[in-house]
């Protein structure tokens, strides 16, 4: 009886080992991404190139005034995270607004454009090392 020997190259299914659908699932939303990249760069330079004088106003008196929706750009639109509108017990109205965190949108983008990666051919650390000393230990009582 012949013993059939796999190749060395052979490489064993993952279909019965733990984690595999987690894998699984990561490596599909990825190719969502992948597919629908042109529209994530788009939503992240939204948020990245909205200012705030896209939404509101202020005069002289420090007044502010918000623009109307249909006033505001579509790009300004998609920056904005949330809006609440809260009212005291006089009856006054308080608009909250908050956009999405520019600074991780902008390193988001550094990061997908490579504008964060070190060149190539330079051969300096990306981490320092810091070699402290401690002081020398003097015992008193032996003298």
């Amino acid at each position: 009886m012949t013993k059939k020997t796999k190749s060395p190259n052979h490489i064993p299914s993952l279909k019965n080992w733990g984690g595999v659908r987690s894998i699984q699932s990561k490596l599909k939303r990825s190719n969502t991404l992948i597919h629908n990249r042109e529209a994530v760069a788009y939503e992240l330079l939204c948020m990245a190139n909205t200012k705030i004088t896209d939404v509101m106003s202020w005069d002289e008196n420090n007044k502010v005034v918000i623009k109307a929706s249909s006033k505001i750009p579509e790009h300004a639109l998609r920056a904005i995270k949330n809006i609440k509108i809260r009212r005291d017990k006089d009856g006054n109205e308080t608009l909250e607004l908050e956009f999405f965190d520019k600074v991780q949108v902008l390193r988001l983008l550094a990061k997908a454009s490579g504008l964060l990666d070190s060149p190539e051919n330079e051969d300096k650390p990306s981490v320092i090392g810091i070699n402290v000393k401690a002081p020398e230990v003097i015992d008193n009582d032996n003298k």
